[in-house]
């Protein structure tokens, strides 16, 4: 039987059977449709791997323990925190880590996948489980702050990934409607005579 002469409705369906049940397709006259034969998946190999026993994660990429932002308040004002960055705000020491001599235009979107660090070099938020963006959380959100103008500072320049920077910037604008975050608003001025009625003579 030759190859060409199967329909190939009928070619996708041999394939898409051997795939479920893991054996090689062979024509009427017993020769091998495929030279190699297939091998299992990725995702076939962690099933069977997890059969026998459950996966361990890694302690320290593991974050699906939700951390209250109690313990991130007292965690910024421990000894713990002066030692790790003194009185630099969280993202000044961190390095962005990129292919070639020029950054990419946008951080990535995220450094935590299914509930643990994807990433060899996570933002400054993501690698420490203790820093919670939270309204509450206001000594932290004051470093992502700027002190000239009042304005959040970019991705670009803390770091962030873009899902903790969108994070930040709704913990922002909840702690500024809550009054915990103090800001500028712009007086401006008004010409009064405008609303004056004049008397006609």
């Amino acid at each position: 039987m030759n190859i060409r002469s199967v329909p190939i409705y009928f070619v996708s369906r041999i394939i898409r059977d051997s795939i479920n049940s893991r054996v090689v397709p062979t024509l009427d006259s017993g020769k091998e449709l495929f030279r190699r034969t297939l091998s299992l998946s990725s995702t076939t190999r962690q099933e069977s791997a997890e059969e026998g026993g459950e996966k361990k994660r890694d302690p320290t990429k593991d974050r699906t323990k939700v951390i209250p932002v109690e313990t991130s308040i007292k965690y910024l004002r421990s000894a713990a925190y002066k030692e790790t960055y003194g009185d630099d705000p969280v993202w000044v020491n961190y390095r962005r880590n990129y292919k070639g001599s020029y950054p990419p235009r946008h951080t990535r979107k995220t450094c935590v996948r299914q509930g643990a660090i994807a990433t060899g070099n996570p933002c400054p938020i993501c690698r420490d489980e203790y820093l919670v963006l939270d309204h509450a959380n206001v000594d932290l959100l004051k470093q992502f702050v700027s002190a000239h103008n009042g304005e959040v500072l970019s991705y670009n320049e803390t770091g962030l990934c873009r899902r903790k920077h969108q994070e930040l910037l709704v913990a922002i604008e909840r702690a500024k409607d809550r009054g915990l975050l103090t800001f500028d608003v712009p007086f401006r001025e008004y010409d009064y005579s405008e609303y004056i009625s004049k008397k006609t003579e």
